[in-house]
C-alpha cells in the first residue's frame, strides 16, 4: 500500500483536484463562521446546561452540524432538508409520475431536487416553531412579541436554506456528498469536547473504562474501514467479437459490488427519524391537558437515547434505509443489459434475466451483512454506555462511524479523479 501522505501530495499537484479541495475547505470555513452567529433572545448558559444534561439534545447538536449548542442562525441544521429528501425518495417509489421523472437523467434529478427544496420550506417552518416552543418550555428562550417570533422563524429558515445551498455547492463543485461533508465538519468540531468529557469521566471513575473507550474506538475504526473497503468481485467474461474488418479478442473483467453500497446515508436518515418521537414528546410535555402530558411523558421515556425501544428502532431503521438506498442507487436490470449489450456474460449464468436475478441475489446477501453491521455499530455505543454508565458514549460511536465513512469516501473519490486524469493523457 502506498504512503497516504504521498497520495495527498499527488492529489494537490492535480490543478482540478486541488481546486475542488480548496473550494470544499472554503465552504467549511463559511459554515463554521455561521455556526457562531447566535440567534438573539437565547440564554446561552441555560442552553449549554440543558445540552450537558440531555443525551437527546446532544444528539440533535451532532446532526445539526454542531450549530445547535450555540443556537446559531443554522440551528436547525440539515434536518429539514434530510427529512424532505427522505419523503421525496419514498414518493419516487410510490408515485408513478415521480418514478418516471427520476428515470429522465439529469433533467429528472434536477426537477426532483427542486421539489425537495419546495418541500423543505414548510418542514423548516414547522421545526422552527417546534424548536421555539421546546426551548421556551425549557426556560432557555424568553417570551417574544409577534414580530420577534416571525423574525426568529425567518432567521432559522434562512439559516437552513443557506446551509442546504452550501451543501449543494460542495456536491457540485467540491468533494463528495455535501450533506455528509457538512455533518462531518460539525462532528469534527464537537468531537474534541465530547472525547475530553468522556476521558475525564472515565479517568475519575475507573481506568478500565478508559481502556475500553480506546479499544472500542480502534475496533470501530478498523471495522468501518474493513467493511467500506470490502468488495465482492463478480467475474465477467467477454467473447471474441468481429465488427467490420476488426476482430476484438475476448477479455475478462469483474464487477465490483461493495459490501456497503449506501455509505453513511442510512445512519443520517435513521437518526432523523428516530429522534422525532422524543422531539414531539418534549414539545407536548408542558401542555395543560393531562392526557397529552401522559402521552408526551411516554414518548420521552420510551424513546430515551439510552433505552431499548430507541436503539431497537434505530437498528431496524438503519437496516431498512440501507436496503432502500441500495435499491435506489443500484439497478441490476440495467447492469445486466449493459453486460449483454457488450457481449459479456457471468460464468455459469445466462445473459439477460438470469444475470439480473443472480446480481439481485448477490446484492441482497452482501447488503444484509452490511446493513446488520451498520445497525450493530450504531447501537453498540448505547450497549457499552449502559454497561459503563457513560452517556457520552452514545455520541462517540455514531460520530466515529460517520467521520470514518466520509473520510474513506472522500479519499476514494480523490483517487478516482486522479486516476481519470492519468487516463486522459493516453486518450490525448
Amino acid at each position: 500500500m502506498s504512503n497516504p501522505l504521498k497520495k495527498i501530495q499527488s492529489f494537490l499537484k492535480d490543478p482540478a483536484l486541488r481546486k475542488k479541495i480548496l473550494f470544499t475547505f472554503f465552504i467549511f470555513v463559511i459554515f463554521r463562521i455561521f455556526a457562531f452567529l447566535p440567534v438573539p433572545a437565547i440564554d446561552r448558559e441555560a442552553l449549554q446546561t440543558l445540552f450537558g444534561q440531555s443525551a437527546f439534545f446532544s444528539l440533535l447538536d451532532i446532526f445539526s452540524g454542531g450549530t445547535l449548542i450555540n443556537f446559531s442562525v443554522m440551528a436547525l441544521g440539515l434536518g429539514p432538508y434530510i427529512n424532505a429528501s427522505i419523503i421525496m425518495q419514498l414518493f419516487t417509489v410510490v408515485v408513478p409520475q415521480l418514478e418516471a421523472l427520476s428515470k429522465e437523467g439529469e433533467y429528472g434529478r434536477a426537477k426532483i431536487n427542486q421539489y425537495t427544496r419546495f418541500l423543505t420550506l414548510p418542514i423548516t417552518i414547522a421545526q422552527g416553531i417546534g424548536m421555539y416552543v421546546l426551548l421556551k418550555n425549557q426556560n432557555v428562550l424568553s417570551n417574544l412579541s409577534f414580530l420577534e417570533f416571525i423574525g426568529f422563524i425567518v432567521t432559522l429558515a434562512a439559516g437552513s436554506f443557506i446551509l442546504m445551498w452550501l451543501g449543494e455547492l460542495i456536491s457540485e463543485y467540491g468533494l463528495g456528498n455535501g450533506i455528509s461533508m457538512l455533518i462531518f465538519v460539525g462532528i469534527m468540531a464537537r468531537l474534541p469536547v465530547v472525547f475530553s468529557q468522556a476521558f475525564s469521566t472515565a479517568t475519575q471513575e475507573n481506568t478500565l473504562i478508559l481502556v475500553m473507550i480506546v479499544l472500542f474506538m480502534i475496533a470501530v475504526v478498523a471495522a468501518v474501514v474493513y467493511v467500506n473497503q470490502a468488495v465482492r468481485k463478480v467475474p465477467v467474461y467477454y467473447a471474441k467479437r468481429v465488427r467490420g474488418n476488426r476482430v476484438y479478442e475476448g477479455a475478462s473483467n469483474y464487477l465490483p459490488l461493495r459490501l456497503n453500497q449506501a455509505g453513511v446515508i442510512p445512519i443520517i436518515f435513521a437518526v432523523s427519524f428516530v429522534l422525532f418521537p422524543q422531539l414531539i414528546g418534549n414539545f407536548l410535555i408542558t401542555m395543560k391537558n393531562p392526557g397529552v402530558q401522559k402521552f408526551a411523558q411516554f414518548l420521552v421515556h420510551t424513546f430515551n437515547p439510552q433505552g431499548f425501544v430507541y436503539n431497537g428502532l434505530y437498528f431496524v431503521l438503519v437496516i431498512a434505509f440501507t436496503f432502500f438506498y441500495t435499491i435506489v442507487i443500484f439497478n441490476p436490470e440495467k447492469i445486466a443489459e449493459e453486460i449483454q449489450k457488450h457481449g459479456g456474460f457471468i460464468p455459469g449464468i445466462r445473459p439477460g434475466t438470469a444475470t439480473k436475478e443472480y446480481l439481485q441475489r448477490i446484492v441482497f446477501r452482501i447488503t444484509t451483512f452490511g446493513a446488520v453491521f451498520l445497525g450493530f455499530i450504531a447501537v453498540m455505543p448505547a450497549l457499552i454506555s449502559a454497561a459503563t454508565g457513560m452517556s457520552n458514549f452514545i455520541i462517540g460511536g455514531t460520530s466515529i462511524l460517520i467521520v470514518v465513512s466520509v473520510v474513506l469516501e472522500s479519499f476514494k473519490l480523490m483517487e478516482t479523479q486522479a486516476a481519470m486524469k492519468n487516463y486522459d493523457k493516453f486518450v490525448r
